[in-house]
């Protein structure tokens, strides 16, 4: 985790799941209504920490897109959006801009901020670094998972739970 993480959760939570994800894909997005279960489920019990490790043509955009949101307080919102309306922008060639500021106008943002902020410098900075620090950590894919440092070897939602759990009754 990096001080600029974005985290969801309460911050004092005995167990820290990391995810690397990258917003363009298919298993992220399959996986996104499970995290969004695990956050209610483990309440006060988890944290989520978010890391982008970008694979697909609009990855580095749609994770600038979720940052701009963000700052506006719309992170969650955004990254929902940009999940289940993926087959509308995703495995295209040409930066899908247009459909996120149409996005971002759904959500009631203050377009010109979203799109400035789009450029942000910061934001690219901040996905590179995560990229790096994803690779050094092995990741190789997307969606993959830590807790409490360990990663999940077996995707799945069974060894999830199960080192979550293991997690909560040390």
């Amino acid at each position: 985790m990096r001080s600029d993480s974005v985290t969801l959760g309460a911050a004092d939570a005995p167990v820290t799941v990391v995810e690397f994800l990258d917003p363009e894909c298919e298993a992220c997005r399959a996986a996104f209504p499970f995290v969004k279960q695990l956050l209610e489920q483990y309440e006060g019990r988890i944290r989520l920490v978010v890391r982008y490790f970008p694979l697909h043509n609009n990855s580095v955009l749609a994770a600038k897109a979720t940052e701009a949101a963000g700052a506006q307080g719309k992170y969650r919102e955004m990254q929902e959006m940009l999940f289940t309306r993926q087959p509308e922008w995703g495995e295209q060639q040409t930066p899908q801009t247009d459909i996120f500021i149409r996005y971002a106008t759904e959500l009631g943002l203050n377009i010109e901020q979203f799109t400035a902020d789009l450029e942000n410098p910061d934001y690219l900075t901040k996905i590179e670094r995560d990229r790096a620090d994803g690779e050094a950590l092995g990741v190789t894919g997307t969606p993959t998972f830590f807790i409490n440092g360990r990663k999940v070897e077996e995707l799945s939602a069974n060894s999830i739970i199960a080192m979550i759990e293991a997690q909560l009754t040390q």
